[in-house]
C-alpha cells in the first residue's frame, strides 16, 4: 500500500531530532559511563567521568548543548519503495532544511561549524548545512531515519587501512588506538567497519555507532559470528591499554566496540575505525504518513545523582596576579581551579596571530603572562554570558606553540587532550604550562564563565578571540613546566596495573 510522506513532516522530524540530541544523551550511554565511573580506580579518570555525568544532567535540565562542538550532521535514510512524496524539494534539500531549522532554533542556538571551500576560503555556511546523507531504497511504505551529530575532535581521529588478507584486524586496531590519543574524548565507543571497498568500510564504521551500548549482553550470551568475536576481544584488549577517561590513565577507555562487515575483494581487507566521543548524539524515527515523528523526552531519573568534590589538595589560581615563575611547581595530574581573566583562541586565531608576528605586526591583544583557552563557544541565549564552552583539541595548535611562547610571552594554555612532542618541547624550553579541561563538559564549564567579550578578530565568529572572566574553572595540569605529560605517564602506569592485576 502506498504511503504519502509530506515534506514538512520530514523537515520537522529532522529538526526535532537534532535539537533533542544536542542536550539529551542516549540512556544507554549514561548507564555505560555511570557503570565505568563506579568501578574506576584512577582518581583523575573518575573525576573526568563525574564532570561528564554532571554536565549531561545539567544539559538535560537546561536544554542546552552537551558540547560546544554541536557536530556535523550525518543522516542514514531508508526509503520504502511504496512511499510517495508530497514535496516540491529534493530529499537532500528537505533534510538540509531540517538541519537549518534545528541549528538556528532561537531557544537553543547550535554552533554552526560547517565550512564551504574546505581547502580554500573555508567560509562558514552559517546554518551547519549541508549534512552528510546516506540512502537505501528498501521494501515497505515507511521512511526510516537515523540522525547523528558528530564532533570534529572525534571525527579527526578516524583511521583507515587497506590490510593484506592475512593481516590481523585486532593487531591493527591495538596499534591505532594509542595513536588516536585522547582528542576523541574517551570513554566512548569505537565503530569498526571491515570489508567492501575503502568508502564502504568507512560508512560501515560510522553506521555501527548508531547501535546501543550492549557489550555486556554480548558477553553474557557469547559470540555467534566473527564480528561479535572481534567485539569481545577488542573491548577487553583496548581497555587493557589503560588509556582511560580523557587519556588520563584508567580502567575504561571504551564503553563498547561495534563491528560491521561486508563482503570484499579476495585481494583486499579494508578496515576503518571511527570513534564516538563523550558527546554521543544520535536518534531514530520512522515516518508512516501520519505526521511528523517527534522524540520522547527521557526521565531525569535516568541520570545518576553525581557530585564532584575537588578535595583539599586543589590549587586555586588567580589569573590576574599569577606570574610565570609561579607555574614552576605545578605538578602533572594536579587539579587547579582558575579564577580571573583569560583569553581564548583556536586554529584560525592562532594562524592570524602567527602570520602577523611573521610580518612584524603588533598583535591586537597582549599575551605576555596570560593564559589562552582553546575554545569556540556556542552563542548565548537568554541570560547566559556565553553558551557551552568546552575545550577543543589542543594538538591542532601544536604547530603554533613555539612561536606563541617565544614571541608573545604566553604563560599557559588550556585545551582538550594531549600535546604532541613538538609542543611539549616548546613548553619545557620556555617554562610554560598546559592545562587540560574535560572534553564533554561544555555546559558545566560555561557556568564558571562570569563575563565574556570579543576582543579581537570578530570576523572569525566562534573562532574570534574572547576575554573570559572565570570563577573556579576546573582544569588538570597535563604538561608541567619541565615537560612531563600526564597523557604519557598515566596510560603506561594504568596499563601496567591492569596487566599485573590479571596476572594474579
Amino acid at each position: 500500500m502506498t504511503t504519502v510522506i509530506r515534506q514538512d513532516d520530514l523537515i520537522e522530524s529532522v529538526a526535532d531530532a537534532l535539537q533533542f540530541i544536542s542536550y539529551y544523551h542516549p540512556k544507554d550511554f549514561i548507564q555505560g559511563v555511570y557503570e565505568a565511573y563506579q568501578k574506576e580506580e584512577s582518581q583523575a579518570a573518575k573525576d573526568a567521568m563525574a564532570q561528564i555525568l554532571i554536565n549531561s544532567r545539567m544539559c538535560a535540565q537546561g536544554k542546552r548543548p552537551l558540547c560546544q562542538d554541536t557536530g556535523i550532521v550525518t543522516v542514514f535514510v531508508s526509503v520504502g519503495m511504496d512511499v510517495q512524496w508530497d514535496a516540491d524539494m529534493g530529499l537532500d534539500d528537505i533534510i538540509n532544511e531540517g538541519v537549518r531549522r534545528a541549528y538556528m532554533h532561537p531557544d537553543n542556538v547550535l554552533r554552526a561549524s560547517i565550512l564551504a571551500d574546505p581547502d580554500g576560503k573555508r567560509t562558514n555556511t552559517k546554518d551547519n548545512t549541508p549534512a552528510i546523507i546516506h540512502y537505501k531504497i528498501v521494501p515497505g511504505n515507511t521512511v526510516d531515519v537515523h540522525v547523528a551529530a558528530k564532533g570534529g575532535g572525534s571525527e579527526a581521529k578516524s583511521k583507515f587501512a587497506m590490510l593484506n588478507p592475512s593481516d590481523s584486524v585486532v593487531d591493527w586496531v591495538l596499534k591505532m588506538v594509542p595513536q588516536m590519543g585522547a582528542g576523541w574524548c574517551p570513554p566512548g565507543m569505537l565503530g569498526i567497519g571491515i570489508g567492501g571497498t575503502a568508502e564502504k568500510a568507512m560508512e560501515l564504521a560510522k553506521e555501527s555507532l548508531l547501535d546501543p551500548i550492549d557489550i555486556h549482553d554480548l558477553q553474557a550470551r557469547g559470540a555467534s559470528n566473527r564480528a561479535e568475536e572481534l567485539r569481545l576481544e577488542l573491548f577487553e584488549k583496548v581497555n587493557d591499554l589503560g588509556i582511560g577517561a580523557q587519556g588520563l590513565g584508567g580502567l575504561t577507555t571504551v564503553l563498547d566496540v561495534k563491528v560491521k562487515d561486508y563482503p570484499t575483494h579476495a585481494a583486499n581487507k579494508p578496515v576503518a575505525i571511527i570513534p564516538n566521543c563523550a558527546a554521543t548524539r544520535h536518534a531514530h524515527f520512522v515516518l508512516d504518513g501520519s505526521g511528523p515523528s517527534l522524540q520522547t523526552p527521557p526521565s531525569l531519573d535516568d541520570w545518576p545523582e553525581i557530585t564532584w568534590e575537588v578535595g583539599d589538595s586543589v590549587r586555586r589560581v588567580n589569573l590576574d596576579t599569577v606570574k610565570p615563575e609561579d607555574v614552576k611547581d605545578w605538578k602533572p595530574g594536579e587539579t587547579v581551579l582558575l579564577s580571573g581573566k583569560m583569553l581564548t583562541g583556536r586554529d584560525a586565531a592562532h594562524k592570524k596571530m602567527v602570520d602577523m608576528i611573521e610580518r612584524g605586526e603588533e598583535l591586537p591583544v597582549d599575551l605576555k603572562g596570560r593564559f589562552i583557552y582553546y575554545v569556540g563557544p556556542v552563542d548565548p541565549v537568554r541570560e547566559e554570558v556565553v553558551g557551552p564552552a568546552g575545550p577543543t583539541t589542543a594538538t591542532r595548535m601544536d604547530k603554533f606553540t613555539r612561536t606563541m611562547l617565544e614571541k608573545t610571552g604566553l604563560t599557559g594554555m588550556i585545551g582538550k587532550a594531549e600535546r604532541g612532542q613538538v609542543a611539549i618541547d616548546a613548553i619545557r624550553e620556555f617554562g610554560a604550562v598546559y592545562l587540560m579541561a574535560v572534553g564533554g563538559s561544555a555546559y558545566l564549564v560555561s557556568k564558571a564563565i562570569k563575563h565574556a567579550e570579543v576582543v579581537a578578530f570578530p570576523e572569525l565568529g566562534m573562532e574570534a578571540i574572547y576575554e573570559f572572566d572565570v570563577e573556579d574553572m576546573p582544569v588538570t595540569v597535563a604538561v608541567d613546566s619541565k615537560g612531563s605529560s600526564v597523557h604519557q605517564t598515566g596510560p603506561v602506569e594504568w596499563h601496567d596495573k591492569i596487566i599485573a592485576a590479571k596476572a594474579v
